[in-house]
């Protein structure tokens, strides 16, 4: 597989250990997942005409990669090009995202390989129904928390959720998060990673002084999903000038039509890939002209890519700080549920920007001090974290 997420997983964390001295079994046990779960989802769909009843069956995955300072969290995806790479992959970053930032999870990511749009309401509430009658053994408040992900929202949460208070004949919100605030979700939710994001971003322009400014500074943004939508929402607020964006289907700069892939090459001083991973790779990160990148989606720049941008001088924020903030207020959710009381949204902002501030300083310590690329220094943080928690465990 060209660009297989989880070989550069691997890579990140070879990288990392010899900066934190780390022992062979424990490397080789931080680059594996502690489990990972599959399961053949048979789901009745809708009768095309009166007739016999039709099944598909659906591959999915759930990959629970560390849980030594939390249960496991991350979301699930459904998408047609979810694999068992990618699901290995993104539950081992999420492990470092929450160390990043100081949460206490480990990290999981789940998927169903299905195209969603294809599907009817009814079908995708049995898909996420049959998805977490698979798995239900296996997730809980303090053993691993779900959430949504690509093309799962507060509908397919509030599903897997009945089902599961169904399958354990007990109420547990606090074992899913994302939910509708109906059900025990929390303010602010819905645009926490976008926001997140934007926090990072106030703290890089502070951090330099002053060399790039609200009023001056470009911004383009590819990926206007939820999070590339509320990142671009927030950072208009904050006077920052977004001058291009982009979806699946192509985007616009300076009310030109451009393509994705012209999008990361544009002459802006800061670049938000927000979509998918792999966009910035050994054959596209010498043209990348932008002096600064958010990284708002999961695994955006390839281990090759990281390096080529660190010689050019160009400053890449890692996806496990920047879009740290989804997270962060899925551990928010889970305090609330957990506790029965729950906040405001200025109070979940409030307590959102302290995490985000203070990770950032943790990380960009590291950065300057040690002198490696800011990825490196996020992952010094997190796997120090997590390998000291696991030796106290006796792990």
């Amino acid at each position: 597989m060209k660009n297989d997420p989880f070989l550069n997983a691997q890579k990140q964390i070879d990288n990392v250990a010899k900066y934190l001295n780390l022992d062979q079994k424990t490397l080789a046990r931080i680059k594996q997942p502690d489990q990972v779960l599959k399961a053949d989802l048979k789901v009745k769909m809708d009768p095309a005409s009166a007739g016999q009843a039709v099944y598909k069956t659906f591959k999915a995955f759930r990959s629970q990669h560390n849980n030594s300072r939390g249960p496991y969290k991350g979301g699930i995806r459904y998408h047609a090009n979810v694999s068992e790479s990618e699901v290995k992959a993104l539950s081992t970053w999420m492990t470092w995202k929450c160390a990043t930032v100081g949460i206490p999870f480990g990290g999981a990511k789940g998927g169903i390989i299905v195209d969603p749009k294809t599907l009817s309401q009814g079908e995708l509430e049995r898909l996420s129904r049959a998805y977490m009658r698979a798995f239900y053994k296996h997730f809980g408040a303090f053993k691993d928390v779900p959430a949504p992900d690509v093309n799962t929202g507060g509908a397919e949460m509030s599903w897997m959720l009945d089902e599961y208070e169904k399958l354990v004949g007990h109420q547990e919100p606090g074992m899913i998060t994302g939910k509708p605030l109906e059900l025990g979700g929390s303010q602010g939710r819905t645009e926490a990673t976008g926001l997140g994001g934007l926090y990072v971003l106030e703290q890089l322009r502070q951090t330099w002084k002053g060399r790039i400014l609200p009023k001056n500074t470009t911004i383009a943004v590819q990926g206007v999903g939820n999070v590339g939508y509320w990142f671009i929402e927030f950072a208009k607020k904050a006077g920052y000038q977004v001058v291009a964006w982009s979806n699946s289907k192509g985007g616009e700069y300076k009310g030109e039509k451009i393509t994705n892939e012209q999008l990361l090459e544009l002459p802006v001083d800061v670049l938000v890939p927000a979509a998918l991973e792999n966009q910035i790779t050994k054959d596209n990160a010498a043209k990348i002209k932008a002096k600064y990148i958010i990284e708002m989606a999961n695994g955006p720049v390839t281990p090759e890519a990281d390096e080529i941008l660190h010689k050019r001088g160009t400053v890449s924020l890692p996806d496990v700080l920047c879009n740290a903030g989804g997270v962060t207020v899925s551990y928010f959710e889970w305090c609330q549920n957990n506790a029965g009381y729950y906040w405001t949204k200025t109070e979940v902002f409030a307590k959102l920007k302290a995490i985000m501030d203070r990770a950032f300083k943790d990380v960009w310590q590291i950065y300057t001090s040690k002198r490696v690329n800011p990825r490196l220094a996020a992952y010094i943080l997190a796997v120090d974290r997590v390998v000291k928690a696991m030796k106290l465990r006796g792990r």
